[in-house]
Parts: structure tokens; sequence; C-alpha cells
């Protein structure tokens, strides 16, 4: 079973930055894409970035320009680089992996942006 352990979540000020991790329990090569994801209370989960086998990415139009996702294939994680900070992007973030037609989900890591 594939395990995705997301890490970095936490506390910081409108403005500021945060980046976080999804190291996957097997080499990432065996994923179509691998994503993140992010639920507000009360909301539904909605895709923030993605990242393809190939390199391409793609953005929520809320985040473009502020957030990069990235990926170590020799890590076997992928990365959510979080700028410009704004108290909307509070919310439980979740990463997701596809491929050969299975989903994987991790646990979710919380990011909450107050003064």
């Amino acid at each position: 079973q594939v395990q995705l352990v997301e890490s970095g979540g936490g506390l910081v000020q409108p403005g500021g930055s945060l980046r976080l991790s999804c190291a996957a329990s097997e080499s990432i090569f065996r994923f179509s894409f691998m994503g993140w994801y992010r639920q507000a209370p009360g909301k539904q989960r909605d895709l923030v970035a993605r990242i393809f086998i190939g390199g391409d990415t793609n953005y929520a139009d809320s985040v473009k320009g502020r957030f990069t996702v990235s990926r170590d294939n020799a890590k076997n994680t992928v990365y959510l680089q979080m700028d410009s900070l704004k108290p909307e992007d509070t919310a439980v973030y979740y990463c997701n992996a596809v491929g050969l037609n299975k989903a994987y989900w991790g646990q979710g890591t919380r990011v909450t942006v107050s003064s």
C-alpha cells in the first residue's frame, strides 16, 4: 500500500511563506501525476496544484504566481512552496498521487495564515 506523508504545515503571518513536503513510500515514477489539494472548514476539497510525470504543472487560479509545485525524484518527494500567503489560504492541505487508475491520499497537514 502506497503511503504519502505530508509535513511542513503550521501557523504563518499573512505575506509569509511555507514549504510543504509529501514523501512517498515508493518511487514517484509510478504516478502519472502528484498534487496538492486543500480543504477549508465547511468547504469541499479543491485542487491547488499538480505536477505530471513529465514535469508539466498546473495551478488553481487563486494560487498562480504565489505557489510552486516541484518534485525530487531521487527523494520520492513532492513539494509545495507557498509564498505571499493570505488568510484565505488557511486549510488542511492534502497530498495526492494518481497512477494505474488508483488514487492515494496523505493524512493532511494544517496551514493557518493569521496575524
